[in-house]
């Protein structure tokens, strides 16, 4: 990863028995240290998301979300903050195909990677036997197969990505091929979650 030197990590969580409130927070870490840079949480104000699988749909803009939890007035202060960005849901890995992690890629036009911890069920992906005894084919740090679907495309990957038997679902949002986003992901693992999202969900 020549040159990346801050990576993201974003997260929006909803006060439990209110979903008109939701904490939208972002750490930027520095690359390869993995050093907490920035961190930012605000409220914002909305509905809870319609359809399983991430807060892309939300009825209010995601580009609230974006303004909110950077601070930025200015477009510019996104790419100053951080160079790519692990996202808390899914990308092309997504019922509808596009989930939060490509909706906040393109209101940035940064690297955006979809990182889950729970598979949905997509183009007749399900969590079934044959998938319970592929996830048990995972036996080191870094095993991984690939999501294909029915459709015959890769939607995502699985990867085991510590000593834990609770896999990730790996998938691409924006800018950045499936291969580089697990070896992004696997970068960035200290303990089963990826630093930046195991960062902002401690805050």
């Amino acid at each position: 990863f020549t040159g990346l030197e801050r990576v993201g990590g974003v997260d929006l969580s909803y006060i439990k028995g209110d979903d008109t409130r939701a904490c939208a927070s972002l750490v930027v870490l520095s690359y390869p240290a993995l050093e907490v840079l920035y961190e930012d949480c605000r409220m914002v104000a909305g509905s809870a998301p319609s359809v399983v699988g991430g807060f892309s749909f939300l009825t209010g803009p995601a580009s609230l979300f974006i303004e909110v939890a950077l601070g930025a007035q200015e477009t510019t202060f996104i790419f100053l903050l951080f160079q790519v960005l692990l996202v808390d849901g899914n990308g092309l890995l997504h019922p509808r195909g596009f989930g939060v992690a490509c909706h906040l890629g393109v209101l940035t036009d940064l690297p955006c990677v979809g990182v889950a911890k729970n598979l949905l069920h997509v183009d007749g992906l399900v969590r079934d036997e044959g998938h319970r005894e592929q996830i048990r084919s995972l036996q080191r740090a870094g095993d991984t197969f690939p999501l294909t679907g029915t459709s015959g495309r890769v939607l995502g990957m699985v990867l085991r990505s510590y000593n834990s038997s609770r896999p990730l679902y790996i998938s691409v949002g924006h800018r950045v091929c499936l291969q580089t986003a697990v070896r992004l992901v696997k970068s960035c693992c200290r303990y089963r979650i990826p630093e930046p999202i195991r960062q902002v969900q401690s805050r």
